[in-house]
């Protein structure tokens, strides 16, 4: 019997991929994000959490490779950031209706693509990994499940015998799993950016790694450990994508509004 890893259920989240304009710095989209576009999210009522997950401008793929696996992320489809969401409740994102329109809005101003991809209720699960200290690095997973393998088949091997895993290699401070509804462009059809998503190019979900520091992560993806549960994990995954993450930066904390946004 697998050993269950102890988590907390929210009720529902969903994380919208980013990719930055390419007409003006990279840097410059980032800091706009950070800055003036965060306010205008940070505004919507019925958070529970709001986080921005800015990933490394390099980011080849921290995955070991594995035999049928796509571990190298394509250039093409490369993220540059991701916003968190975590609802009060199912019927959040119904109070939160007049800001998501100034959100809408504002897009065309640092993204060129958006993809929002949403888990049902209570599947989103931060897990008590009880790691080893304070969280210093952090890696970003993106599964696409293999073509001919069930939603319920693959939801239940990535959240109990892959967390369980992961959790028993001893090296995390944090370990974050949603499992996607499947991807509807309605959800998030904004005005004057991109929403393409070819179904070869979709996700299916995801897990956030946190770690001590950058020696600790760069460690944990070379590790034996990981190669074992790679090559488990090839039979429900058709591509792992493993991003370095430069900073997490916390907007909304326990439905509270943050004076100033913290590192974490």
């Amino acid at each position: 019997m697998t050993a269950t890893v102890p988590f907390t259920k929210k009720p529902f989240a969903s994380s919208i991929l980013l990719w930055m304009r390419t007409d003006q710095s990279r840097q410059q989209g980032m800091e706009y994000w950070k800055g003036p576009h965060s306010k205008i999210i940070s505004a919507t009522p019925g958070f529970d959490e709001y986080r921005q997950v800015h990933l490394a401008a390099s980011n080849p793929g921290l995955w070991p490779a594995t035999h049928g696996v796509q571990t190298a992320i394509p250039a093409d489809r490369r993220i540059d950031g991701v916003a968190e969401v975590t609802f009060q409740s199912t019927l959040s994102p119904l109070l939160g209706r007049r800001q998501t329109r100034l959100a809408y809005q504002d897009e065309i101003n640092v993204f060129r693509r958006t993809l929002l991809y949403a888990g049902p209720p209570n599947s989103t699960r931060w897990y008590d990994v009880g790691g080893p200290g304070e969280t210093g690095a952090r890696a970003l997973i993106y599964l696409r499940r293999r073509e001919g393998v069930g939603t319920r088949s693959f939801r239940k091997h990535v959240t109990d015998e892959l967390v369980t895993a992961l959790a028993s290699t001893g090296m995390l401070t944090e370990l974050r799993t949603q499992v996607f509804m499947p991807w509807n462009e309605t959800l998030w059809n904004t005005p004057n950016v991109a929403h393409d998503n070819p179904t070869d190019q979709r996700l299916h979900a995801s897990l956030m790694l946190g770690f001590a520091d950058a020696s600790a992560r760069a460690a944990f993806f070379g590790s034996d450990e990981v190669m074992m549960l790679s090559d488990e994990l090839s039979m429900f995954a058709s591509a792992v994508h493993a991003y370095e993450v430069s900073e997490t930066l916390t907007y909304v904390s326990e439905g509270d509004v943050l004076p100033h946004y913290a590192h974490n």
